[in-house]
């Protein structure tokens, strides 16, 4: 049986973090349906998850590594799971109030550009855009701070040459 203050405590989490969520599953899913299911699947493996929680990390900080494990190791392997369609939309609890605009060209052109990248740049861009440090970074995606500068001057630089040849 579940501790009933483990659970309120959860859901009082995951409701102050929800846009961390919607936000990976926005960048990582292809269609409404995949960024549905990823939301699903990150949800199920925080909950997995979270009796181990030893706060040793800021919650945000252990929310941002298991979603982008998430997404990362390719949890949701389409060839494997047969399409499914949503009755209703009753079901959605958490609304999504994550900050990426769907308007906007500029941000709409720069999330194109970073859906290009692989999973791991695509991993430490979202990070970046959300200003954490560069020792957040490592810890959510398992480098070091160092590899983390790197990684970040790396990926800016392919940025800069896929707006260049796309002349924008």
């Amino acid at each position: 049986m579940i501790e009933n203050g483990l659970k309120e405590r959860f859901l009082e989490l995951v409701n102050q973090h929800n846009a961390i969520i919607h936000k990976i599953s926005k960048v990582y899913g292809e269609t409404l349906e995949d960024r549905e299911d990823l939301f699903q699947d990150i949800l199920l493996n925080l909950w997995k998850g979270y009796p181990s929680f030893r706060g040793e990390s800021k919650f945000s900080t252990w929310l941002y590594r298991i979603a982008l494990n998430t997404c990362i190791t390719g949890y949701r392997k389409k060839s494997k799971f047969p399409k499914t369609y949503s009755i209703s939309d009753r079901h959605k609890v958490i609304p999504d109030t994550g900050n990426i605009p769907d308007n906007g060209e500029e941000l709409r052109l720069l999330y194109r550009a970073i859906d290009k990248l692989d999973k791991l740049e695509k991993a430490i861009m979202i990070l970046y855009l959300e200003e954490k440090s560069y020792e957040e970074i490592a810890e959510i995606v398992g480098i070091t701070p160092n590899n983390t500068g790197v990684k970040i001057t790396r990926i800016k630089e392919k940025l800069r040459k896929h707006f260049e040849n796309e002349n924008i």
